[in-house]
């Protein structure tokens, strides 16, 4: 790059920075790092407390917000609302289809699928949740297992996502207003508050929220690939070497979102979804296909019978004094709380690709296809790892055991017909679904903090990767696992009231909307804001 050209990328970032949510972000994750640096036990220690606090204290919470989001959103599908076009009435959709859906599902929660795939459903089999009220390792168990990963990966995560989305991208493309975590609260402020202090505030809890759940999936999988090049290698990885692929998995993925949407992440995207597939059908044909089958049919069936006993089942039953009891906790909650510390990225994500489509196609397609695509892999996989378990042709759960769950695929695939060529196939499925998840969200952190521009400057996504690197890094190597679930809880709780102030926004604009929208010759004035736009909505130029 010549010097003029370097001077343009510096200026270009300058000029479009938030100074507040900028600064206030980068100071905190700052501290974040250099906290784990000098006082990691200390550092781990007060999250640790934070996070024991929030999901016993706290934790039936998690569970409410999360249901209400899932009933709306079901309205939203098979409710008049649904008519309703992000954009011109007459818009058509930037990507087609399937780029879509490969981009939306690819930066999702589809690496943290790729991580607990062959891990949890094993893990539910020898412990068994209090609800499943099953022997360890026995059917019954098999059966509760699958089904628990069927409600922690299904409707209700993806449902987060959406409702996230949705709001955003009905007011950025039908009323002009910055694609920002803030623009929720546009029918309460008006479009000419949202640089107020309560934005400001709402932006800057969605940097936080970003950082600690892509700080936590970058470790997992991370941790993930690490096991996976030990296992290959049988040679040890060691603190410095952690440090140094997650280094290098953040320079991939940083390198990815340089090259913007289309270029970069539409691309792996298609790749992402493409080896996702082949290594799905090739394990449910050589593996135990009819297991796999009968056993996921009936967790399917009870999935959808129990849903709604499951999603508010908080097993204080099984304690003293009524608090959260351990198993949910460790699980339910965490999940619940890692969705939404991925709300802001990944529904700000989900509505900068959403211009032109329906509130119903963005539902549809973030809830119902991507469940529908999330459900065979984890029966799949879920299934063939407990029959290997059963019939002793791999013993996961020792590996588990010395490895922890990052370890679960590389048993599972190696005792299969062609091992040697899936395992490798599913390491690179690890490293490719990270760098699609990682980018994505750094292109959301750089949206946050440049007051909500579709395309922030290089400059400012290469802070952010650098940042989210750094931290996942520390995390690994000062607090494991434990303290990456700690962080996805304690940024997540913030969220789930402004997942709500989502759903009343909506509410309130969608429900002043006229049905199948507002003629030409109509007017519409956005509440709080002294902007009228016509009813085919505002020029985007």
């Amino acid at each position: 790059m010549t010097d003029s050209g370097s001077q343009r990328t510096v200026t270009r970032f300058r000029d479009e920075l938030d100074s507040v949510v900028f600064g206030v972000g980068f100071v905190v994750a700052a501290i974040a790092v250099l906290a784990f640096i000098l006082r990691p036990d200390r550092a781990s220690e007060y999250m640790n407390d934070a996070n024991e606090f929030l999901w016993t204290a706290l934790g039936w919470w998690y569970l409410i917000a999360m249901f209400i989001l899932v009933a709306f959103v079901a309205f939203l599908i098979f409710g008049p609302w649904g008519n309703i076009t992000l954009g011109d009435d007459d818009e058509e959709p930037e990507f087609s289809f399937l780029a879509y859906f490969a981009m939306l599902y690819s930066a999702g929660i589809a690496a943290g699928i790729v991580f607990w795939g062959p891990a949890e459903a094993i893990f539910h089999y020898d412990t068994v949740s209090p609800f499943i009220a099953a022997e360890s390792q026995s059917s019954a168990a098999a059966v509760g297992a699958v089904q628990y990963t069927f409600f922690h990966w299904g409707v209700s995560a993806w449902t987060a996502y959406v409702v996230m989305a949705l709001p955003i991208a009905y007011y950025a493309y039908r009323y002009d207003a910055p694609l920002r975590i803030s623009t929720v609260i546009a029918p309460w402020v008006g479009l000419d508050n949202l640089d107020g202090p309560l934005a400001k505030v709402i932006d800057i809890l969605a940097v936080f929220a970003t950082i600690g759940g892509v700080a936590t999936t970058l470790g997992l999988v991370g941790n993930q690939f690490l096991v996976g090049v030990e296992w290959m290698t049988g040679a040890s990885v060691g603190d410095a070497g952690t440090v140094l692929v997650i280094t290098g998995l953040t320079v991939a993925f940083t390198i990815s979102v340089a090259l913007g949407v289309r270029k970069g992440i539409r691309r792996i995207s298609y790749f992402n979804m493409a080896l996702f597939a082949l290594l799905t059908v090739v394990t449910f044909v050589l593996g135990p296909t009819t297991y796999i089958m009968s056993v996921g049919t009936e967790a399917l069936g009870a999935y959808i019978n129990q849903f709604v006993t499951m999603s508010f089942y908080t097993g204080s039953a099984e304690t003293a004094g009524g608090a959260i009891a351990g198993w949910v906790g460790d699980w339910t909650i965490f999940y619940w709380a890692w969705w939404f510390s991925w709300m802001p990225f990944v529904g700000l994500f989900i509505a900068r690709i959403s211009r032109g489509r329906t509130v119903r196609q963005v539902a549809v397609t973030g809830v119902v296809a991507s469940t529908g695509v999330t459900i065979p892999w984890f029966a799949t996989m879920g299934a063939t790892g407990i029959f290997m378990q059963q019939t002793g042709r791999a013993d996961i759960l020792s590996v588990i055991g010395e490895l922890g769950e990052a370890g679960s695929g590389y048993p599972l695939f190696e005792a299969l017909p062609l091992g040697g060529l899936l395992t490798v196939l599913f390491l690179v499925l690890v490293t490719t679904f990270l760098v699609t998840s990682a980018d994505s969200s750094t292109l959301a952190l750089g949206m946050l903090t440049t007051g909500g521009a579709e395309r922030p400057s290089t400059i400012n996504r290469v802070i952010w990767g650098v940042l989210i690197g750094a931290l996942a890094s520390l995390l690994m190597v000062t607090g494991g696992v434990d303290a990456l679930q700690a962080a996805a809880i304690i940024t997540g709780g913030p969220f789930s009231i402004i997942a709500l102030l989502a759903v009343a926004s909506m509410a309130f604009s969608f429900g002043t909307e006229r049905p199948l929208f507002l003629r030409e010759e109509d007017s519409v004035e956005m509440p709080g804001s002294s902007e009228v736009v016509s009813g085919s909505a505002q020029d985007d130029d």
